[in-house]
């Protein structure tokens, strides 16, 4: 008879997570390194107490952290997941009710990027013996239903431990989930709270030691050779690498791909860091947010070969950006429903560095073109030039948002990560971030979430130091996206994780407020103003008497304020240079002028206009809207 060990489903959980182990290649690491809980009725007994049985007998097994919101724990699950490219994240325990709702969003940002979180919800009595108990949603056509049942939909693995027995083959299965590259996302394992103190027999067989090997196919040799005689054929091919080339480690594949063809990349914001900015090939970000150069090439592309991309609407320019009426789609993905994406008939089906590696061996002998060649060059050199224009010095109090990014740009070291998600930064970034390491580029702009940034920086700079690396995060922020979710910061100060944070204040939503004015809305509800009784609405010259930068000095963060002037960006620099210095977590505020854009990088995002109005600037937004509408194709293969 197999041996077993009595204990309850909480303890055999946290036992069981403190064991798994993710294996690639030759990287050997801890799938759950550690769990953020914030604890209510609905979990203090269960999962609670088992990490504080754990920390008392084996402390090492599985580290608990706190966290202010619950929401923001799988924001630092998937920050941490990133900087380990898939092969490790944190596990996040909430309690019943608000608690676990707090959760959804986080579990949507996950699923989307296609980044790891582990969920642990606390839900309702299984037995129901005290329905309704407190905060218990309850629906008379279903009582079985409970708010943990909105996790379906967002989440890539769920399922309800019932009954204890249950928890053996929902563990192992919500592993498997959480560690294949094509399926992983927000996996949910919601827990009872009567479930979690129940006691059961566990065989030691479940509790020791268990290896997750990450997949890596190769592409199947016919879809291969068919994607390959395309590409021999191209005049104007070329790659748009997402956050799949990362995430399999393939970038120095990559590189070396097209310095032996010549073929030009552009990436999408998950890509970021593919190619260091200033490689002959990089064209930069493409599509809605990207660079002129990228855009034009794409535009005339007849071969465009995805490499681990996900084609979303702002990569694709919302399907404007492939203008060659006989473009064709080679894409390179582990997940079927990536590979198939725009009709193609050239999916390749298989890990990024793998497959990359079998193109450069089957394309020995392959080079674009010189007249191509000399075009990439010369419209890549054409846009670094207007990044330089866009970061030159201007002498404004209230200078522009590119050159507050030059300014921190030039104050970071080759390796510091900078992070961002929302607003106007990510696409300011994708244009003009110069970066130079393969993890210097988070931008979060899957699920593109406000408040985002701060729990997401602090769990990568977890990431990074796990592996004992020592690089900064930056993190860029608007005061929008600031006010959404803050409170991490406490977290940031309560461990002593050092990141920086640069608040850019421009008094409302610069991102909504430019499509607003686009779309023909006027900047209606975007600006932060006193509200005017009279008009009805926050329009008027009164900005809020709100301080951010003593909101964050309340936290307990060192904090530096930079003072409209002529010498701002100056004084920028200067306050970027003591936070590195500095071994504590730093907080920077600026102001800026949000009417000061970025160059322009032709690519279109499709906001539908209103057909009929009273008001003339949404008509002429309309007209504007048909006529980028007509250039949108199918784009079937």
């Amino acid at each position: 008879m197999a041996e077993t060990k009595r204990m309850t489903v909480s303890q055999a959980l946290v036992e069981f997570l403190g064991h798994q182990w993710t294996v690639d290649g030759d990287i050997r690491e801890r799938t759950i390194p550690g769990m953020f809980g914030i604890f209510g009725h609905g979990n203090v007994a269960g999962i609670g107490q088992a990490l504080k049985q754990y920390n008392v007998e084996q402390p090492e097994l599985m580290p608990y952290y706190q966290a202010r919101n619950e929401q923001a724990m799988v924001h630092q699950s998937v920050g941490y997941a990133r900087m380990h490219r898939r092969r490790g994240t944190y596990a996040s325990a909430a309690s019943v009710g608000p608690g676990a709702t707090n959760l959804l969003t986080g579990a949507a940002l996950a699923t989307t990027n296609r980044l790891p979180a582990l969920l642990l919800p606390s839900d309702t009595f299984a037995t129901r013996v005290a329905d309704p108990v407190l905060q218990q949603l309850e629906q008379p056509w279903d009582i079985g239903l409970t708010v943990n049942d909105a996790f379906r939909p967002v989440s890539k693995f769920f399922d309800r431990v019932q009954r204890p027995e249950q928890l053996f083959s929902i563990a192992l299965a919500a592993m498997r989930v959480l560690t294949d590259p094509a399926e992983t996302g927000a996996v949910t394992i919601a827990l009872p709270e009567d479930v979690q103190a129940e006691m059961l027999d566990v065989p030691v067989e479940f509790l020791q030691d268990r290896e997750w090997h990450i997949r890596r196919p190769r592409p199947e040799r016919a879809a291969l050779a068919r994607a390959i005689e395309v590409i021999k054929n191209a005049k104007n091919p070329m790659i748009i690498a997402g956050g799949g080339v990362l995430y399999s480690d393939a970038e120095t594949q990559l590189q070396a791909l097209v310095e032996q063809t010549g073929i030009p990349v552009g990436t999408s914001q998950a890509g970021g860091g593919v190619l260091a900015w200033d490689h002959a090939q990089n064209l930069g970000g493409v599509g809605a947010t990207g660079t002129l150069a990228a855009n034009r090439i794409a535009g005339d592309a007849d071969v465009i070969i995805g490499i681990g991309t996900r084609y979303s609407d702002f990569t694709t320019a919302s399907r404007t950006a492939f203008q060659n009426p006989d473009v064709t789609f080679i894409n390179i993905n582990i997940a079927s429903f990536d590979a198939y994406k725009h009709g193609t008939q050239l999916p390749v089906i298989a890990d990024a560095r793998e497959a990359i590696v079998e193109l450069a061996e089957a394309l020995q002998g392959f080079t674009v073109s010189q007249d191509f060649a000399q075009r990439i060059a010369e419209e890549k050199a054409a846009w670094d030039a207007e990044v330089d224009k866009s970061f030159a010095p201007s002498g404004l109090a209230l200078p522009g948002q590119p050159e507050i990014i030059g300014a921190v740009q030039a104050s970071t070291s080759e390796k510091d990560v900078i992070v961002q998600a929302a607003g106007s930064l990510p696409g300011d970034l994708h244009k003009l971030w110069r970066v130079r390491d393969a993890l210097g580029y988070h931008v979060e702009y899957a699920f593109s979430c406000m408040g985002y940034e701060i729990a997401g920086g602090i769990g990568a700079k977890r990431g990074l130091d796990a592996a004992g690396d020592d690089r900064d995060v930056v993190i860029m922020v608007g005061d929008g996206s600031y006010l959404m979710l803050n409170t991490e910061l406490v977290t940031a100060v309560a461990e002593g994780i050092k990141v920086i944070v640069v608040l850019i204040q421009n008094h409302g939503y610069a991102s909504i407020g430019h499509l607003s004015e686009t779309v023909g809305s006027q900047r209606f509800g975007t600006w932060y103003r006193e509200y005017d009784a009279d008009a009805k609405n926050f329009q008027g010259e009164q900005i809020l008497p709100v301080d951010l930068a003593m909101n964050a000095r309340s936290y307990g963060m060192d904090v530096i304020e930079v003072e409209p002037s002529a010498n701002a960006i100056e004084d920028l620099k200067a306050a970027m240079a003591t936070a590195k210095a500095s071994e504590k977590s730093t907080f920077i505020h600026i102001n800026s002028d949000p009417l000061i854009y970025a160059p322009d990088g032709a690519g279109w995002w499709d906001v539908p206009v209103s057909e009929t109005s009273t008001l003339d600037s949404t008509n002429a937004a309309r007209e504007d809207y048909l006529k980028n509408q007509a250039l949108q194709r199918p784009l079937l293969g």
